[in-house]
């Protein structure tokens, strides 16, 4: 899985990778370390990174990003624009259910 300094490298693609809620992003890495399943984790990361504001700017981009990268990892076929629409999406609503967003993320992988 992603560690701290893969995600603050991953927000300055977007941004200055300023860490404005050093807490938050601690807790959900934690949380994704205990788990052995890779798809919560991310939707962890996704959600702490969208609804907590985890980063002082870039957050629904950095959000995406993880989403892709993780999925790249896993070696899934997505559409990157319905990821985009996903983050939005969970940023609109507050989202905060972990299996929502696993829903809403499944949406955008393409079928084998």
């Amino acid at each position: 899985m992603l560690s701290e300094k893969d995600l603050i490298t991953i927000n300055t693609q977007f941004s200055s990778g300023a860490v404005r809620n050093k807490s938050s992003l601690q807790f959900a890495l934690a949380q994704t370390y205990r788990s052995k399943y890779w798809f919560k984790s991310m939707c962890l990361l996704a959600r702490a990174i969208t609804i907590d504001h985890i980063f002082e700017d870039g957050n629904k981009r950095t959000a995406a990003a993880v989403i892709m990268a993780c999925l790249d990892m896993n070696r899934y076929d997505y559409n990157p624009d319905k990821v985009a629409e996903v983050v939005l999406a969970i940023a609109k609503k507050s989202v905060k259910d972990l299996n929502k967003i696993g829903r809403m993320i499944k949406n955008a992988i393409k079928e084998p």
